[in-house]
């Protein structure tokens, strides 16, 4: 009996087609498999034989899927949504006993904001189960959680495609941090004097901090040029240089609040109107049923729903 194509297709190399088609490039798929640029390629050689298509090609600088290639796309993401069904229907999940590793897609502020207690809520309650925190991309985070590189990405991001799962943690808002010893921290600042002020800009990214756009443009449109201190792309970052300067940074008032002791910060409200930040847990539809992934957004949302920070 003749061979079919069928009874050599591996699901795992399966896995690396598919983020090959969403990526077309060798690069970009080595990184989000967390694997390297040879072992892509010799997935890629041996795909190419299965199918006898070369699938992706190189045009210039930049490589191209085929007709064949591009029509796989839809039926490897059902076939994976199938698989992982399949899978979650079968396996229970028991927290006492599990290994299970979570991956969580942060930003620098999220790692602040929910690493510590959730780390030890589950420390807690499943020894055996670990948690790995991603950095975040917000230009890959919706193909990682699709991949299964991830399982939630906890932030804000209100440019999120519709077909993510998400709920709803909690709003934040913006307060404004300076040393304990800055010259200015007695007085009552007004708009007008916060203005004044020599300021750390924090910059929106799409490393991260996409949601910090709408404030960043407010906060340009108040302060002088010739104010501001430093542009950085990171709160982090902008909390340590204020604490050891006479810059004043502004901040989401949970990280301002959660650092400003270890820092010496001291906090005030920020005399200008920014936007809100809606903090949510996203996820993607195949893990939607699963049971240990059910449990993960369950305890994380009991920690954290609600949990803004006063302003």
């Amino acid at each position: 009996m003749e061979k079919s194509i069928y009874d050599e297709l591996d699901l795992k190399e399966l896995r690396v087609l598919r983020v090959l088609l969403q990526e077309s490039s060798i690069t970009k798929a080595a990184q989000l498999l967390e694997t390297t640029q040879p072992a892509v390629s010799k997935t890629l050689r041996r795909l190419r034989e299965q199918f006898s298509d070369p699938l992706l090609v190189r045009n210039g600088h930049v490589m191209q899927l085929t007709p064949r290639a591009a029509n796989m796309i839809e039926p490897l993401r059902t076939l994976f949504s199938v698989a992982d069904g399949l899978r979650a229907d079968a396996l229970a999940f028991d927290p006492k006993t599990s290994d299970r590793l979570f991956s969580l897609l942060l930003t620098d502020v999220g790692m602040v904001r929910f690493l510590p207690s959730l780390v030890a809520r589950v420390a807690a309650l499943a020894p055996g189960v670990s948690v790995r925190a991603v950095p975040l991309d917000s230009r890959q985070f919706e193909l990682k959680l699709e991949a299964g590189e991830a399982d939630l990405a906890l932030g804000a991001f209100p440019q999120a495609a519709r077909h993510l799962r998400r709920q709803r943690l909690f709003s934040d808002g913006y307060v404004s941090v300076m040393r304990k010893r800055h010259p200015q921290l007695s007085k009552s600042l007004s708009r007008t004097s916060f203005q004044e002020l020599r300021h750390i800009l924090v910059v929106a990214s799409e490393t991260g901090h996409a949601a910090h756009g709408a404030a960043q443009r407010v906060l340009a449109s108040e302060i002088k040029p010739a104010n501001i201190l430093l542009r950085v792309p990171s709160f982090i970052a902008a909390a340590i240089v204020a604490a050891q300067s006479d810059g004043v940074a502004t901040l989401p008032a949970n990280l301002a609040h959660n650092i400003a002791g270890s820092l010496d910060l001291a906090v005030f409200k920020t005399p200008v109107a920014l936007p809100k930040i809606e903090i949510a847990q996203f996820w993607h539809e195949r893990f939607h049923r699963d049971p240990a992934h059910r449990w993960i957004r369950a305890l994380t949302f009991e920690l954290f729903a609600g949990g803004g920070a006063k302003v």
